[in-house]
């Protein structure tokens, strides 16, 4: 940290007590000053324009929010703040994914306090912070060539989130609806990862999905 001065945080999760839970844990700690709190992709932006933070945590999955996405046009309007991504999916393909998008770190939330706290500080020193219970494959993962990679490693940004959406049970037009694309344009999607993945039905898509543990 610079000098004694907390690390100014924007607290980024759908789930309102979970929010303020950690809010004062954060705060507690004397590490962190909490100046912001967004429940959807919407107010992300809108809370880091405003607070100006030197560190977001930001959960994966929330209403209106693709979070490589968000990641991307965060970095774009404000390259200095640092985004820690916090999260229950332990699948290495979401921590690649954000790690690729931008994010300074991925910790699940099963970590204790202290955790959540280090991490904070090693993506604010300038440092990447990724969870010790995926660390070691993402980092074997993100080594690997992009030409070389296959199966869910080979799906694009917007393959990967039509996929995750089918998973949890939406219909192609909620999944085009939460994308906010054409239907037309979430049909192409699918057949792409149908395709990239030797699938032949979008019964069996779900299923992959389910199977890999790609939903929500």
């Amino acid at each position: 940290m610079s000098g004694d001065l907390p690390i100014r945080v924007v607290l980024a999760d759908d789930h309102s007590m979970v929010r303020e839970a950690l809010a004062r844990i954060l705060s507690d700690s004397g590490t962190v000053n909490v100046v912001g709190q967004a429940s959807n992709g919407s107010q992300v932006m809108e809370i880091v324009k405003s607070t100006d933070p030197e560190c977001v945590v930001l959960d994966y999955s929330m209403p209106g929010l693709d979070a490589p996405a968000v990641i991307e046009s965060l970095l774009r309007r404000q390259s200095t703040v640092k985004i820690l991504v916090l999260t229950v999916h332990e699948n290495i393909h979401y921590a690649v994914r954000v790690l690729e998008s931008g994010a300074h770190g991925y910790l699940i939330k099963s970590a204790a306090v202290d955790e959540l706290v280090e991490a904070i500080k090693v993506v604010y020193d300038g440092g990447i912070y990724i969870s010790p219970k995926v660390s070691a494959e993402v980092l074997k993962h993100l080594r690997r060539p992009k030409r070389e990679r296959i199966g869910l490693e080979s799906l694009s940004q917007r393959e990967f989130d039509l996929l995750r959406i089918l998973g949890a049970g939406k219909s192609l037009q909620q999944c085009a609806q939460q994308m906010k694309v054409s239907t037309s344009t979430a049909s192409t999607y699918r057949a792409r990862v149908m395709e990239k993945l030797n699938l032949e039905s979008t019964a069996e898509l779900i299923r992959f999905a389910l199977e890999h543990n790609v939903v929500g």
